[in-house]
């Protein structure tokens, strides 16, 4: 009987692995459930590679049909030759099992998770796969805690775990908010786990620098139409001239949705043409890259159309994002800030609404939760607007910046020792007191807030 993959679980076993019972039956899955996260760990049955087993798994008929011909080797791997042909920073990391950390940033269906699949099975690790979508701090200590239960008799098939790295693939690692990247990073820092982040998004704006820095950046590129047509190939499915083109500017690079388009043509109607791509294509493609310039443009416009107080046009613009499918939480993120920076203190209530809604698409997500996005969008444009509460701030900023940390006030210091009550530290202050500066010395003239 083929051995199937794990269906991950969002529920944590109470010993925390899987009983013995199961480790013992030949029916059961190789994978044990973690969380959140699946463990491509040791086998019930010795002697075969956790990695390829899972991968084996997968071209077994079972599953999507990009997971079906997913690539087991660096040679099989379609494009990036950048990074993965003869003698390129991959490749040769690889080849030499050389173990650091890195973040794979580049549009999806390009090879980031095949790529980093590849890798740990390289380095003979433990993979562990999260998204940041749903992922937070409990799932990465269960990762760090695999290796610490006592080995007795109900754990014993899983001694080689602890004698293995530990590789995080963390899949849309742009979505780990501050709090999450500074949880991970003594981990990254230390060695214990080894970081294979994705991203679809610049890294240097979504990743903490801290993080960033002990991560090496490779930057994936769409795929070409050569490569394209070399992966449409492998999946020994006809394609015709015709319908290979309407793929090729369907899917923009987009490997995983090519193949979900061809896929989804041949179990409807069980041809690949034009005709049944069209069919089998459920809502009108819409110009919008979720994740580059496209994106960027669509969420200026939105922004800026608040900010001018046009209600419609910022509707406009919100409809064209949720119809390409943005995430909501981006969107409310950004009408969190909008609520800080633009209108501030002309209707504090704002940020409020803002926040209102950032949870309404936090718990509610897609389709209701477009209404929610459209609720705190008329509330936002149509509110009056106020950015000195921002400026003020970007001032406080540059002062920062230019003079450094200035000594403060000997007035405003804490006084909890004899000695710096004798220094001074403390006297003269008087609650609630306006009638001179708190300012360092060097400031004591400037106004931030007019």
């Amino acid at each position: 009987m083929p051995i199937r993959p794990a269906v991950t679980t969002t529920s944590w076993p109470r010993d925390g692995l899987i009983s013995r019972r199961k480790q013992l039956s030949l029916e059961s899955p190789t994978l044990g459930n973690v969380g959140d996260f699946v463990l491509y760990g040791q086998e019930y049955h010795r002697g075969m590679d956790p990695i390829r087993k899972l991968e084996d798994s997968r071209s077994n008929g079972a599953g999507p049909l990009a997971a079906r011909i997913r690539p087991e080797t660096l040679d099989q791997v379609v494009g990036q030759e950048h990074l993965v042909g003869e003698g390129k920073p991959l490749r040769v990391a690889i080849e030499k099992k050389h173990r650091f950390s890195f973040i794979l940033w580049g549009p999806p269906g390009t090879g980031k998770t095949t790529i980093a699949r590849i890798y740990a099975r390289a380095l003979d690790a433990e993979l562990f796969e999260l998204s940041a979508v749903s992922a937070g701090k409990d799932d990465i200590r269960k990762i760090i805690a695999t290796n610490k239960y006592p080995r007795n008799s109900a754990t014993a098939e899983f001694r080689g775990l602890s004698e293995r790295p530990k590789v995080l693939f963390l899949d849309e690692i742009h979505r780990f908010n501050k709090s999450q990247q500074d949880f991970l990073l003594p981990y990254v820092e230390s060695g214990e786990l080894t970081l294979i982040g994705a991203t679809t998004e610049n890294p240097s704006f979504e990743v903490i620098p801290a993080l960033l820095s002990r991560c090496r950046v490779f930057v994936l590129e769409p795929l070409s139409e050569e490569a394209l047509r070399a992966i449409v190939k492998s999946t020994k499915i006809k394609v015709g001239k015709e319908a290979f083109d309407w793929l090729l500017g369907y899917a923009s690079g987009d490997a995983r949705k090519a193949l979900g388009m061809i896929e989804g043509a041949v179990s409807l109607y069980s041809a690949v043409t034009v005709e049944t791509l069209n069919k089998a294509l459920e809502s009108p493609h819409l110009r919008y890259d979720k994740k580059g310039e496209e994106h960027y443009d669509t969420i200026s416009a939105f922004i800026k159309s608040m900010r001018a107080s046009q209600p419609d046009a910022a509707m406009y613009y919100l409809a064209r994002m949720v119809a390409a499918g943005e995430d909501p939480l981006f969107i409310a993120r950004r009408m969190v800030v909008f609520a800080s920076e633009d209108i501030g203190l002309a209707q504090p209530t704002a940020l409020v609404v803002a926040n209102a809604v950032f949870r309404a698409c936090e718990v509610i997500g897609y389709p209701e939760c477009a209404i929610n996005l459209a609720h705190g969008v008329a509330y936002l444009a149509q509110a009056k607007k106020d950015r000195s509460a921002y400026d003020a701030l970007r001032a406080a900023q540059a002062d920062v910046a230019t003079h450094g940390n200035l000594p403060v006030p000997k007035k405003l210091r804490n006084a909890p020792t004899q000695l710096m009550k004798e220094l001074d530290y403390g006297k003269g202050y008087e609650m609630y007191s306006d009638s001179e500066s708190y300012l360092p010395d060097a400031l004591k003239k400037k106004r931030y807030l007019g």
